[in-house]
């Protein structure tokens, strides 16, 4: 009996619990019933704090499935981020007015969130003031609805070709935030004036741009370009900015128009 309580503690003391119970990459990092997985900054030494960037996938996606994605991985990591993928329910989110999720609130995602944040700034050198949350289609759509419930949890916002379903609430939680919405101009799945789905309706891009564009008091729209992408840039006497950028074509994802978005928080000191 002694010699195997030495050989427990001459393992714990090589190999800490933190390590036994790592997560990462290819490993699930379980909180609850549910979980997540991250991908640190190359070369990162694993204690000096860094941003992160957290995504949401779209439907039917997975964070596995974002953590094989290693264009994705790749510029994260170049931007100095780590990459938290979350992971949705089933495949997607329970949102508001959702096809199948019509009188949701929204509060069980909300509270998965904010213990996604907690616990990766636990077990991660995650500095939780230069947060972003960015995804892509149903993710975009979790971004927006995370935008408007929990501002004050991330220092921006990149949604990607996805708003709210039917249509945007009355106003938002404060503090005001930073956003950069990317969508493609011929999007036929995700429609800048929406689709309808079931008994419900994807919402109209410009009625989130509208409302918010309200909510933070930003000014008029000034017209830019940069590369591919044709953007609205607005910003309000506090320094928030609200860009809407339109990439020619439909439905697709990639991933030099997240690092315009990173960039353009960047510049505008978010992160």
């Amino acid at each position: 009996m002694y010699f195997i309580r030495f050989i427990m503690t001459f393992l714990l003391l090589q190999f800490p619990v933190s390590t036994a119970l790592a997560c990462g990459t290819d490993t699930n990092c379980i909180i609850g019933d549910r979980f997540y997985r991250i991908a640190m900054p190359d070369g990162h030494d694993g204690t000096t704090p860094v941003g992160a960037l957290v995504w949401s996938h779209g439907y039917r996606g997975s964070a596995n499935g974002v953590m094989r994605n290693g264009s994705l991985r790749r510029m994260v990591s170049d931007a100095g981020l780590a990459l938290i993928a979350a992971q949705g329910v089933n495949g997607t989110w329970d949102l508001p007015y959702g096809p199948r999720t019509f009188n949701s609130t929204g509060a069980s995602e909300f509270a998965y969130f904010d213990a996604v944040l907690g616990n990766a700034s636990n077990r991660f050198a995650i500095d939780r003031t230069r947060i972003i949350a960015s995804g892509f289609s149903a993710g975009g759509m979790m971004v927006w609805n995370l935008a408007c419930s929990h501002p004050e949890n991330y220092a921006g916002f990149v949604p990607m070709s996805g708003t709210f379903w039917l249509k945007p609430p009355v106003s938002c939680s404060a503090p005001v935030s930073s956003i950069v919405h990317i969508h493609g101009d011929a999007d036929s799945t995700v429609p800048l004036t929406g689709r309808t789905i079931g008994e419900t309706k994807q919402g109209e891009v410009a009625d989130a741009l509208d409302m918010y564009a309200k909510f933070g008091a930003f000014g008029q729209a000034k017209a830019s370009t940069a590369g591919r992408l044709r953007c609205e840039d607005r910003a309000n006497a506090k320094g928030d900015i609200l860009e809407f950028c339109l990439f020619p074509g439909g439905h697709s994802f990639r991933t030099e128009y997240l690092r315009y978005g990173i960039n353009r928080l960047r510049n505008a000191g978010v992160i």
